[in-house]
């Protein structure tokens, strides 16, 4: 439910952010997808929460909650609104620089694999470099994920363990060593890969042929209507 709103918000902000810094660089591309990760967090931190909650209650008739609206209607009615908010830093800290990476390495793998309209590889190559960017975005914030799901965990069991962020690090280190930190990721890159390969893919595809290509010279400034990779006729997701 979280993830349709998500999805919406994410590409949308990064194409207007693309379009509103004016040229397509690297460093842009990664500038509008960390401000599109940073603005979605008001969304995603709450649904996280929630589906955190809903992950490790009893099953059963033991179970506290009925489901996500009900669980943060609970959180709200005992903690309020900085309860439903709980882990809003980490998940900034996970977001912003994760969304950067992502769409500058989906830019970056789309012009190098050579993705053109009429290619009979296009699927498989948009399915590669969404999937691959999946994948850089996962690790290249990880640790601060198993930081940010223990922050909403904390206090379901029993009484709160960690004062925030920084303490929950120091705790965690302490108790488990470094490995800490990468506990799921192996499960975590098996599913990113497949999410973000279909996302990615049918995004573009979608925008391709409804839109239709508007090629442009490297580094030109970025047009109000779809743009495409430097010397390719594939509408970008940021052409939303």
């Amino acid at each position: 439910m979280g993830l349709t709103f998500i999805n919406a918000l994410v590409f949308g902000v990064q194409g207007n952010t693309l379009r509103a810094l004016g040229r397509d660089t690297p460093l842009n591309q990664f500038l509008a997808g960390a401000a599109a990760g940073a603005i979605q967090c008001v969304i995603c931190c709450p649904m996280e929460l929630a589906k955190t909650r809903l992950q490790l209650q009893d099953a059963g008739p033991a179970r506290t909650y009925r489901g996500s609206l009900h669980c943060l209607a609970q959180i709200y009615r005992r903690e309020g609104v900085r309860g439903v908010n709980r882990g809003m830093a980490s998940t900034l800290l996970r977001e912003t620089p994760s969304f950067g990476v992502y769409f500058l390495a989906y830019d970056v793998l789309t012009r190098a694999l050579g993705c053109e309209p009429g290619d009979r590889l296009l699927v498989p190559k948009l399915l590669l470099a969404g999937g691959t960017s999946g994948i850089l975005s996962w690790l290249s914030t990880y640790p601060v994920d198993v930081v940010k799901s223990r922050l909403q965990a904390d206090g379901l069991r029993g009484a709160p363990r960690y004062d925030g962020f920084v303490d929950c690090v120091r705790q965690s280190y302490r108790a488990e060593g470094w490995r800490v930190f990468t506990r799921g990721l192996a499960s975590t890159l098996l599913r990113a890969f497949p999410v973000n390969a279909a996302t990615f893919a049918t995004v573009t595809v979608v925008l391709t042929y409804a839109r239709g290509p508007e090629p442009r010279p490297d580094g030109e400034a970025v047009p109000a209507a779809p743009a495409a990779p430097s010397g390719s006729g594939l509408a970008q997701p940021s052409s939303l």
